[in-house]
C-alpha cells in the first residue's frame, strides 16, 4: 500500500517511482488494459472514420466502396458457413420423418422395394399408400418439392405440377389413389396401383422442367 503524502512521509524521486510502479502493477490496471480485438476495432473505426473525413473527401468514392464490398462478402461468406443453403436445408430435414401422416425413416427405394412386396403379394391398399409415399420421398430426396411439415397428398401433387407440368395430371390421380385408400378406405386394385407406379417411375426418371424458387 502507497503511504499518503498527508502523514508526513514526502518520497524522494527513486521512492515515487517504486511506488508508481507498484500501484501500476495492481490487478485492477491490467484488467483495464484494452485487448487485441479491442485495439484491432479501434483501428479499423479509425481508417473507416480517416475515409470520410474532409481530408480525404477525393478519394472516398473508390475508397468506401472497396470497404463496403468487402465487409458485404465477408459478412455473406461468414452467413453461408454458419447456415448454409435454407432452403436446402429445410427439404433435407424434412426429408427424413413424418410423410404424409406417418413417422417414416424409409428411402424412396426401400419404400419402393416394399411395395412392390405388398404388389406381389396382392395387397394393392398398402401397396398404393407405399409407392405414393415413395413418389413424395423420392422427390424430397432430389429436392424438387419443398412442402410444408403436415402436407397433404394433394399439395405434393401440386408442387409436382409446378416441377413437372407434364404431369400435372397423372399426380393428381396419384394423389387421388393414396387418399381414397388411406382415408376414404376405397379399395385399390391392381389398375390403379399400376397407374401410380408408372407415375412415380416416370418422376423419378425425369429431368424438372421448372423448379420453384
Amino acid at each position: 500500500m502507497i503511504p499518503r503524502l498527508d502523514d508526513g512521509l514526502i518520497p524522494d524521486g527513486d521512492e515515487a517511482r517504486r511506488w508508481a510502479e507498484e500501484e501500476l502493477s495492481h490487478a485492477r490496471y491490467a484488467d483495464a488494459k484494452p485487448t487485441w480485438f479491442d485495439l484491432a476495432a479501434r483501428d479499423i473505426g479509425r481508417f473507416i472514420a480517416d475515409l470520410f473525413s474532409s481530408d480525404n473527401s477525393a478519394g472516398v468514392g473508390p475508397s468506401a466502396l472497396i470497404v463496403v464490398c468487402i465487409i458485404i462478402v465477408a459478412a455473406l461468406v461468414t452467413a453461408l458457413i454458419i447456415w448454409g443453403r435454407p432452403r436446402r436445408s429445410r427439404a433435407l430435414g424434412r426429408s427424413v420423418g413424418s410423410l404424409l401422416g406417418a413417422e417414416d425413416d424409409r428411402t424412396a427405394a426401400q419404400l419402393r422395394a416394399d411395395a412392390e412386396r405388398s404388389a406381389r403379394a396382392g395387397d394393392w391398399d398398402e401397396a398404393t399408400v407405399l409407392r405414393f409415399r415413395a413418389l413424395a420421398r423420392g422427390l424430397l430426396e432430389r429436392d424438387l418439392i419443398d412442402p410444408a411439415p403436415g402436407a397433404t397428398a394433394q399439395s405434393i401433387a401440386r408442387e409436382v405440377s409446378r416441377v413437372f407440368p407434364a404431369e400435372a395430371t397423372a399426380a393428381q390421380a396419384s394423389a387421388a389413389s393414396f387418399d381414397d385408400v388411406r382415408y376414404l378406405r376405397h379399395p385399390a386394385s391392381g389398375e390403379s396401383y399400376a397407374a401410380l407406379a408408372a407415375t412415380d417411375d416416370r418422376l423419378a426418371a425425369a429431368r424438372p422442367e421448372l423448379v420453384g424458387s
